[in-house]
């Protein structure tokens, strides 16, 4: 194995013979890692396997798994149509920008249209919701309606954001303020998220009650007040 990749959901396993494993979790699929010679104790039905000297990855649940060539991965469906990855040194802020800029979205309400990956790659339902908080926009809101200022913010976020939940794990809100709600011994999932999941809590902001809403049939957390 020479390398992993991340394409909007989809995990790329590239291997030195030049064969990719594409593989896509959807709702159910779960990576879990043990030390070589390990088996994670599990129910769940082994779809895929990787292995090197100390440790093991096993892919589990996984309904969409394909070996492709070298040639043929990205002209692959999935992956053909995925809008910029944020996560992909090549894809800058200013790209993304430029996609929340560009008219044949103009008229999408975000709720939606966060979640298309054929818009920008990789944005899951938790990061919707903390995007939409950091630009203080409302899920309902068209990109045609909104100014300069706030698309810039749904850029800056959707970059940022997404960096940060990599880097952490899965972790959205500010280091600063997670270092200080973990000193004060809270939870990783109270601290773990701006507003996603909290709903009826304050605000980080301006102390509203969070409130929760459905959009695209997913759920979604918003501030009434931050988010008009």
């Amino acid at each position: 194995m020479v390398s992993v990749q991340s394409r909007g959901k989809a995990i790329l396993t590239c291997f030195e013979d030049g064969t990719t494993v594409y593989s896509h979790n959807q709702l159910y699929g779960r990576w879990i890692t043990r030390r070589r010679g390990g088996v994670p104790e599990t129910n769940r039905s082994l779809r895929f396997a990787v292995h090197n000297a100390k440790h093991s990855a096993f892919l589990y649940s996984a309904s969409d798994i394909e070996i492709l060539a070298q040639e043929d991965v990205n002209t692959h469906p999935y992956l053909q149509k995925l809008g910029p990855d944020p996560l992909l040194e090549e894809v800058s802020e200013a790209e993304i920008l430029q996609r929340f800029k560009d008219p044949k979205f103009s008229r999408r309400q975000l709720g939606t249209l966060l979640l298309d990956q054929g818009f920008v790659g990789g944005i899951g339902n938790y990061l919707r919701s903390e995007i939409l908080w950091y630009a203080g926009v409302h899920p309902k809101a068209k990109l045609a309606e909104l100014e300069q200022t706030r698309l810039e913010l749904l850029a800056q976020g959707t970059y940022l954001l997404m960096q940060r939940a990599y880097e952490t794990g899965g972790v959205t809100n500010e280091p600063d303020r997670v270092a200080k709600m973990k000193a004060n011994g809270i939870r990783r999932r109270d601290y773990r998220h701006f507003v996603f999941g909290h709903e009826s809590k304050p605000c980080p902001t301006c102390d509203e009650a969070i409130i929760r809403e459905d959009h695209a049939s997913r759920r979604v957390y918003l501030c009434p007040s931050c988010q008009r």
